[in-house]
């Protein structure tokens, strides 16, 4: 039960906020705050007891620099980035816990360039969430190049974007209303959609060369 209890943090502040802006009309930068605080303390008091090494700390700060600069190469072609293949390689190699950790800091670090905001946390819990259901679902399934472009896909286009769409609703949406939510959904469809195509054609291409060579840099250096 206990690898399931970040997630199940994550669910219910997420759950809380969105029962908050509709009834309360509570303050969206409170709110993202204390989904940010209270998702990201139970993996960080899980890596920090894990006792992690210099040399895990090195290629876990390796994968969050590639997915920051995978990011900010394409910076002209809006949700065309391979951040969101490198958070899933990540998981995979790392596991769930330090997946969603690849995440986080790789969203809140990237947008010191695309810029921060009140979308900051939603970002980082959403694209935490990425790397850390990726770490879950090849812990169990074999990564081949299908497997890793179909749940690319699917975490990108739909764990991501509905998430990160959550967020323009509470922020857009003044009057909230059933059909004014449904209007910014459908609005973020596209993004959605090209960000989760490029998730799988570039997990594809390179997911598993990528991850080979992790492994073997896990290996020979006895990186857990």
């Amino acid at each position: 039960m206990k690898k399931y209890f970040s997630l199940f943090c994550v669910t219910v502040c997420l759950a809380a906020a969105v029962v908050w802006q509709l009834f309360s009309n509570g303050n969206l930068y409170l709110i993202s705050v204390i989904i940010l605080i209270i998702s990201m303390l139970p993996f960080l008091f899980s890596f920090e007891n894990s006792k992690p090494d210099a040399r895990l700390l090195a290629l876990t700060a390796s994968l969050i620099g590639i997915a920051v600069v995978s990011r900010a190469v394409f910076y002209l072609l809006p949700q065309v980035k391979p951040i969101g293949a490198i958070v899933i390689i990540g998981g995979v190699c790392l596991g769930a816990k330090k997946g969603y950790l690849v995440g986080v800091f790789s969203a809140f670090i990237s947008n010191f360039i695309f810029g921060q905001g009140v979308w900051t946390p939603f970002q980082m819990v959403a694209l935490g969430l990425v790397g850390f259901m990726s770490g879950l679902i090849f812990r169990r399934l074999k990564a081949d190049r299908i497997s890793l472009s179909v749940a690319g896909f699917l975490l990108t286009a739909v764990l991501y974007g509905v998430i990160v769409d959550t967020s323009s609703v509470l922020m857009m949406a003044g009057d909230f209303n059933f059909s004014s939510a449904l209007a910014v959904y459908a609005a973020g469809i596209p993004f959605s959609l090209i960000f989760g195509i490029t998730t799988a054609v570039c997990l594809f291409v390179f997911g598993k060369p990528f991850i080979n060579k992790i492994t073997r840099l896990q290996m020979k250096y006895g990186i857990k």
